[in-house]
Protein backbone atom coordinates (compact mmCIF):
# COMPACT_ATOMS: atom_id res chain seq x y z
CA UNK A 1 0.00 0.00 0.00
CA UNK A 2 2.49 2.62 1.08
CA UNK A 3 4.71 1.82 -2.31
CA UNK A 4 1.58 2.15 -4.22
CA UNK A 5 0.97 5.52 -2.71
CA UNK A 6 4.45 6.82 -3.17
CA UNK A 7 4.43 6.16 -6.82
CA UNK A 8 1.07 8.24 -7.31
CA UNK A 9 2.20 11.03 -5.70
CA UNK A 10 5.85 10.78 -7.54
CA UNK A 11 3.15 10.85 -10.98
CA UNK A 12 1.25 13.45 -9.77
CA UNK A 13 4.59 15.52 -9.13
CA UNK A 14 5.80 14.53 -12.61
CA UNK A 15 2.53 15.73 -13.92
CA UNK A 16 2.33 19.04 -11.91
CA UNK A 17 5.89 19.79 -13.05
CA UNK A 18 5.43 18.80 -16.98
CA UNK A 19 2.11 21.50 -16.76
CA UNK A 20 4.19 23.86 -15.14
CA UNK A 21 6.72 23.75 -17.59
CA UNK A 22 4.31 23.69 -20.78
CA UNK A 23 2.91 27.23 -19.35
CA UNK A 24 5.88 29.13 -18.03
CA UNK A 25 7.93 28.44 -21.06
CA UNK A 26 8.71 31.51 -22.96
CA UNK A 27 6.62 32.41 -25.92
CA UNK A 28 7.04 31.72 -29.59
CA UNK A 29 9.77 32.10 -31.74
CA UNK A 30 11.36 35.42 -31.58
CA UNK A 31 12.58 38.04 -34.20
CA UNK A 32 15.02 40.66 -32.56
CA UNK A 33 17.73 40.50 -30.37
CA UNK A 34 17.03 43.43 -28.13
CA UNK A 35 20.40 45.38 -26.38
CA UNK A 36 19.83 46.92 -23.12
CA UNK A 37 22.94 48.49 -21.32
CA UNK A 38 22.53 50.03 -17.41
CA UNK A 39 18.79 49.63 -18.52
CA UNK A 40 18.47 51.75 -21.50
CA UNK A 41 17.99 50.16 -25.06
CA UNK A 42 21.21 50.43 -27.10
CA UNK A 43 20.70 48.51 -30.27
CA UNK A 44 18.27 45.50 -31.68
CA UNK A 45 19.18 42.95 -34.04
CA UNK A 46 16.95 40.70 -36.52
CA UNK A 47 17.69 36.99 -35.99
CA UNK A 48 17.18 36.39 -39.00
CA UNK A 49 20.56 38.50 -40.24
CA UNK A 50 23.69 35.93 -39.05
CA UNK A 51 26.39 39.18 -37.48
CA UNK A 52 28.27 39.27 -34.57
CA UNK A 53 28.62 42.26 -32.59
CA UNK A 54 30.95 43.21 -29.75
CA UNK A 55 28.96 45.10 -26.90
CA UNK A 56 30.97 47.53 -24.42
CA UNK A 57 34.39 48.98 -24.42
CA UNK A 58 37.21 47.64 -21.95
CA UNK A 59 34.21 45.91 -20.30
CA UNK A 60 32.90 43.63 -23.52
CA UNK A 61 30.50 41.13 -24.50
CA UNK A 62 31.00 39.77 -28.30
CA UNK A 63 27.12 38.63 -29.26
CA UNK A 64 26.91 35.84 -32.21
CA UNK A 65 23.39 36.07 -34.52
CA UNK A 66 23.21 32.77 -36.61
CA UNK A 67 20.71 30.58 -37.53
CA UNK A 68 17.80 32.59 -35.27
CA UNK A 69 19.16 32.52 -32.24
CA UNK A 70 21.57 34.46 -29.90
CA UNK A 71 24.50 33.94 -27.89
CA UNK A 72 27.58 35.51 -26.20
CA UNK A 73 30.64 33.70 -26.86
CA UNK A 74 33.21 35.32 -25.37
CA UNK A 75 32.64 38.35 -22.28
CA UNK A 76 35.85 39.65 -20.09
CA UNK A 77 33.76 39.00 -17.14
CA UNK A 78 34.37 37.33 -14.22
CA UNK A 79 31.98 34.66 -13.92
CA UNK A 80 31.42 33.53 -17.86
CA UNK A 81 27.62 33.02 -16.49
CA UNK A 82 26.57 35.10 -19.60
CA UNK A 83 28.67 33.19 -22.19
CA UNK A 84 27.27 29.23 -20.41
CA UNK A 85 23.62 30.39 -20.98
CA UNK A 86 23.77 29.38 -24.11
CA UNK A 87 22.00 30.22 -27.06
CA UNK A 88 18.39 31.71 -26.97
CA UNK A 89 15.61 32.06 -29.52
CA UNK A 90 12.49 32.41 -28.23
CA UNK A 91 10.12 35.54 -27.26
CA UNK A 92 11.03 36.07 -23.57
CA UNK A 93 14.17 34.40 -23.17
CA UNK A 94 17.20 36.36 -22.05
CA UNK A 95 21.06 36.38 -21.68
CA UNK A 96 22.37 38.60 -19.03
CA UNK A 97 25.85 39.43 -17.47
CA UNK A 98 25.30 41.55 -14.10
CA UNK A 99 29.07 42.05 -14.05
CA UNK A 100 28.09 44.67 -17.25
CA UNK A 101 24.54 45.38 -16.50
CA UNK A 102 24.11 44.13 -19.95
CA UNK A 103 20.47 42.47 -20.76
CA UNK A 104 20.01 40.59 -24.23
CA UNK A 105 16.17 40.01 -24.22
CA UNK A 106 14.60 38.18 -27.37
CA UNK A 107 11.06 39.90 -28.95
CA UNK A 108 8.59 38.52 -31.12
CA UNK A 109 8.93 39.38 -34.57
CA UNK A 110 6.13 42.17 -34.66
CA UNK A 111 6.95 45.53 -34.23
CA UNK A 112 5.24 47.26 -31.17
CA UNK A 113 3.59 50.78 -32.34
CA UNK A 114 1.39 51.19 -35.35
CA UNK A 115 1.81 50.03 -38.98
CA UNK A 116 -0.66 52.40 -40.47
CA UNK A 117 -3.29 54.49 -39.54
CA UNK A 118 -6.72 54.15 -41.58
CA UNK A 119 -9.50 56.83 -41.50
Amino acid sequence: MKKRNDLLLIAGLLAAAALLWVLARPGGAGGWAVIIQDGTETARYPLDADRTVTIGGEAYNVLRISGGRASVIEANCGDHTCVRTGAVSREGETIVCLPHRLVVRIEGSVASGFDASVG
